[in-house]
C-alpha cells in the first residue's frame, strides 16, 4: 500500500512507530496530487513547497521524541472557505480574487498546532452557495457531480489527494459530497467547532467538520477541531471529550431510530436498500430498531431557505452592490431574491426552527440515534437539473441534494454520512446517523461499529477515468 492510500489512524501510527516519515507521507500526497488534479479539479491552490517545509519540521520533530499526537506530518486540505495566514481565501469566486488572509482561523491554528501539514485549499461551490462544486468532477466518475458545496475536500480525500480534509455544512455541504463520493462526513453539533475566519453563508446555520476515509479519523480530527473560542458567538464551551470509537462492535441496548416519514420518501431504490441493509447490520450486532415518526416535515425545507437566503445576503450586501458582474449567474440569482424576503418571513423561519429542534429533542429522548439515507440519490450526471420520480413528480437535483440533510442543521444535532455500498454503476452510497446534541461520540462509536463489520473501502479509481 502506497502512504497517500492509508487512512489518517494507519498514517499516524506508522509515522509514530518511524516506519514512515512525514517527507515520504506528504511527498506521496504530493506526487498523487500531479497524477489525478488535472482530472479531478478538486484544489484551488496547492502550497506544495510550503507542504514540504512542515513534512520536513514534524520529521525532524519526531526525530527529536516530540509527538503532536496523531495528526503530526499527516496532510490535509481545508476547503478555500478557511482562512489561512498569508494563503489566499477565494471561496471560489471572482470576488475574491484579491483576498489573502492575514491570519489562520482557528481551526487551521488548531490543526497546525496539531502538527497537520497542509497541502491546499480545495474548491467550494461558489461562497458555498450551492450542491455540485461545479468546477469539481466526482472522485468515482468524473463525467458526474461531486455534490456540494464541500466537493473538493471530499474528492481530494477520495482520489487520495489528501489523507483529510475539512469542510463547511450549511445545509449539507459536509455530507453530500462524503456520500457521493464514497468518504466519511461529519457535521459536529452547532457550535462545537469554532467558525472564526471561516467566510458564512449563512451564520446561524454554519457548521466546520471533518472528511475522511474512515469513521476514526473522523473522531481524531474532531478531537483538535473541538472546543471553545469566544471570538465565536456560537462556539460551546464544553468539556473536553475523547471522540475517538473503541474497540468494541457491541451494540446492545442501543436505541437505533428508523423513520416512518421523510427519509424514505422519494428515495432511489437502490440507495435505500443498501441504507436499510446498513440499518440491518445495526441490528445484527445487538442494536434494537424503533420506528419514529420526523416531525414538521412539510416546513423542512421552507425554513432552511427562509434563514439561509437573508442571511448569506445580508452578509453579501456590499458585493451585490459593487461588482455583483463578478458573482457566477446562479449565486447571483439567489443572493438578490434573499434581499426580497421580509423581515416576517425570516422570522417565521426562526420561530419554526425552534418548535421543530423542540419537536427533535422529544423523538430524539426516545432514541439513541436516527439511522437514514444521506441523499436519496447518488451523482447524478454534470449538467442534469432535475430528478424524476417513478410516481411522475419530479424535483430539482439541489432540492434532492439538500433535502434529507436540512433538518440537521435547522436542528443544530451533529449528523455523520458513513458508505454503505455503491449502485450498479459503481457510485457510492451514504447512510446518515443523526444523533442528540453533543452526541458525537455515540455517533461515532455507531458508525465505526458498522465500519468495522465491512471489508476495507479502497480509494476512488480516480486515474482510471
Amino acid at each position: 500500500m502506497r502512504p497517500y492510500e492509508l487512512s489518517l489512524a494507519a498514517a499516524a501510527e506508522a509515522i509514530r512507530a518511524r516506519r514512515l516519515s512525514p517527507v515520504e507521507l506528504v511527498d506521496s500526497v504530493l506526487d498523487r496530487i500531479e497524477q489525478v488534479e488535472p482530472q479531478l479539479g478538486a484544489y484551488v491552490t496547492v502550497t506544495a513547497e510550503q507542504a514540504r517545509r512542515a513534512a520536513r519540521e514534524a520529521e525532524r520533530e519526531a526525530a527529536l521524541g516530540r509527538d503532536r499526537g496523531p495528526l503530526h506530518g499527516v496532510p490535509a486540505g481545508l476547503k478555500d472557505l478557511i482562512d489561512v495566514a498569508g494563503l489566499p481565501t477565494t471561496a471560489s469566486s471572482r470576488v475574491r480574487a484579491d483576498h489573502r488572509a492575514r491570519a489562520d482561523s482557528t481551526v487551521a491554528a488548531r490543526l497546525t498546532a496539531a502538527g497537520a501539514v497542509l497541502v491546499g485549499k480545495t474548491h467550494t461551490h461558489e461562497f458555498a452557495y450551492g450542491l455540485t462544486t461545479p468546477q469539481t468532477g466526482n472522485a468515482w466518475d468524473r463525467g458526474r457531480v461531486a455534490g456540494g458545496s464541500s466537493g473538493g475536500s471530499a474528492v481530494a480525500v477520495a482520489s487520495g489527494t489528501a489523507t483529510f480534509a475539512l469542510g463547511t455544512d450549511t445545509g449539507g455541504s459536509i455530507r453530500v459530497p462524503a456520500a457521493l463520493n464514497g468518504v466519511v462526513g461529519l457535521k459536529p453539533t452547532y457550535g462545537l467547532v469554532p467558525r472564526h475566519g471561516v467566510t458564512s453563508l449563512s451564520w446561524s446555520l454554519d457548521h466546520v467538520g471533518p472528511i475522511t476515509r474512515t469513521v476514526e479519523d473522523a473522531a481524531i480530527v474532531l478531537n483538535a477541531l473541538a472546543g471553545h473560542d469566544p471570538r465565536d458567538p456560537a462556539s460551546l464551551a464544553t468539556p473536553a471529550v475523547d471522540h475517538r470509537p473503541g474497540a468494541d462492535t457491541d451494540l446492545t441496548g442501543l436505541r437505533v431510530g428508523v423513520p416512518r416519514t421523510y427519509y424514505f420518501d422519494h428515495v432511489d431504490a437502490q440507495v435505500e436498500a443498501a441504507v436499510r441493509r446498513a440499518i440491518g447490520q445495526l441490528e445484527a450486532l445487538g442494536a434494537r430498531l424503533v420506528e419514529v415518526d420526523i416531525p414538521m416535515t412539510r416546513y423542512i425545507q421552507a425554513t432552511l431557505w427562509g434563514l439561509v437566503a437573508p442571511e448569506a445576503s445580508a452578509y453579501h450586501e456590499a458585493g451585490l452592490r459593487t461588482v455583483p458582474e463578478l458573482y457566477q449567474a446562479d449565486v447571483r440569482v439567489l443572493l438578490e431574491a434573499g434581499e426580497l424576503m421580509t423581515a416576517g418571513d425570516y422570522l417565521r423561519a426562526q420561530r419554526s426552527r425552534t418548535l421543530m429542534r423542540s419537536e427533535w429533542g422529544r423523538m430524539l429522548a426516545e432514541v439513541d440515534v436516527i439511522a437514514a439515507p444521506t441523499v436519496p440519490i447518488t451523482a447524478v450526471r454534470a449538467g442534469e437539473e432535475t430528478v424524476s420520480w417513478p410516481d411522475g413528480t419530479a424535483e430539482s437535483v439541489s432540492d434532492a441534494l439538500v433535502r434529507l440533510s436540512a433538518p440537521a442543521n435547522i436542528t443544530g444535532v451533529p449528523a455523520l454520512s458513513v458508505p454503505v455500498g455503491h449502485d450498479t454503476a459503481g457510485l457510492p452510497i451514504g447512510m446518515q446517523l443523526l444523533g442528540r446534541p453533543l452526541g458525537e461520540r455515540t455517533l461515532l462509536r455507531v458508525g465505526h461499529a458498522y465500519e468495522q463489520t465491512q471489508p476495507a473501502r479502497a480509494l476512488a479509481p480516480a486515474a482510471a477515468h
